[in-house]
């Protein structure tokens, strides 16, 4: 596989989310560590969480799951990257969240949750469909009867795509670029970064694989999951046309075996 720029793309143990993106992640992702963000994050699942467990799928420096856990949530978390959970167990806390290493796609832990959850476009990370059908799968064979999945994930964004163009620009600024290029005959999505700092430029680039709601409900029902709720954030605001992200809940049926 190629970078885009003609570089060889060979990703370490860690998958794309190695030392060099681990060890700046919290700080290029900072708005999403505001307590207007994290804090109706952390309300929905523990509300539904309950009494009961939550798997946090794909657990990356705990940004969740810490806060989540110091509402006495028992949290468990899956990621390949070591180099983002050693960031989580070097915060308050972290030291209490268990963490299994593997592809949270088929990665099993011991027990069953009331809660599972992906969250900040994660499921993209998955890059095939078969990927993301069996990452359902892997969430509903840890809940127990009744519980509940929940992704955040962004709307693709074709709509900003004029004929013939692909690329969609997110961030600009002195010292920083972003932005997304789409293959829309196969949905899968890029993000490219550029940095600009002491005299040196860098580039990087991650893939994704960009999902419509309509497939993620039909993903859930081939896991025995049915849609639950939908909204446009964690506070509730309806899901509309002019989304560009969504929560959605899709809950396992309260007989199932």
């Amino acid at each position: 596989m190629d970078d885009g720029a003609g570089h060889p793309e060979i990703p370490d143990g860690d998958g794309h989310f190695g030392e060099p993106v681990a060890a700046t992640y919290d700080e290029t992702s900072a708005d999403m560590f505001e307590p207007g963000v994290v804090g109706p994050t952390v309300d929905v699942l523990a509300g539904l969480a309950g009494g009961g467990r939550a798997l946090e799928l794909g657990i990356g420096t705990g940004r969740i799951a810490l806060p989540l856990a110091a509402r006495g949530v028992p949290v468990h978390g899956i990621d390949m990257s070591r180099a983002m959970v050693a960031r989580l167990r070097a915060k308050p806390g972290g030291d209490a969240v268990g963490v299994t290493i593997g592809d949270f796609a088929t990665t099993r832990v011991g027990g069953s949750f009331s809660v599972a959850y992906l969250v900040f476009n994660t499921i993209m990370n998955l890059t095939t469909q078969a990927a993301q059908v069996a990452c359902f799968r892997n969430a509903a064979a840890h809940l127990a009867p009744g519980g509940c999945f929940v992704i955040e994930v962004m709307t693709p964004e074709l709509r900003k795509l004029p004929a013939g163009q692909n690329v969609v620009p997110w961030h600009t600024s002195p010292t920083r670029w972003a932005f997304d290029s789409y293959d829309i005959a196969t949905q899968a999505l890029r993000s490219h970064y550029v940095e600009v700092g002491e005299g040196r430029a860098s580039y990087r680039s991650i893939p994704f694989r960009y999902v419509w709601p309509a497939e993620l409900d039909l993903m859930a029902q081939l896991a025995g999951l049915r849609l639950r709720e939908r909204w446009d954030g964690w506070t509730g605001e309806p899901f509309t046309s002019e989304s560009s992200r969504h929560v959605s809940v899709w809950e396992r049926a309260s007989g199932a075996a």
